[in-house]
């Protein structure tokens, strides 16, 4: 079968909504997207781990972690993210809807 056959028709008068735009990135060797994000909300800001898929630049066609944090006002932070020890299990399951950055991770602790 082919994809759209796999897709219903949008009801007649209303759109199908669009997909979701991909986070993007820029780095002094290269820019891409985020393809896959987990965070979780803590009291003091959103802790992050993204998986960057580099498009452009000296490193285009590869990945990278970024461990990062977003404020409580959702505004990306360059800082290190901080991770309490508490929090590190609700992390873990965040992961669970990540599959490729948890198998990166993984081999980080091997």
């Amino acid at each position: 079968m082919r994809a759209e056959e796999y897709d219903e028709p949008a009801p007649r008068g209303k759109r199908a909504p669009k997909p979701a735009k991909p986070k993007t990135f820029s780095l002094h060797w290269g820019s891409g997207i985020v393809e896959e994000e987990v965070r979780i909300e803590t009291p003091h800001h959103r802790p992050t781990i993204q998986l960057l898929k580099f498009l452009d630049g000296a490193a285009a066609g590869t990945y990278e972690i970024r461990f990062c944090y977003y404020d409580r006002h959702g505004r990306f932070q360059r800082s290190p993210m901080i991770l309490d020890a508490k929090d590190v299990r609700r992390m873990r399951d965040a992961l669970k809807t990540a599959p490729k950055l948890k198998r990166l991770l993984s081999a980080l602790a091997r």
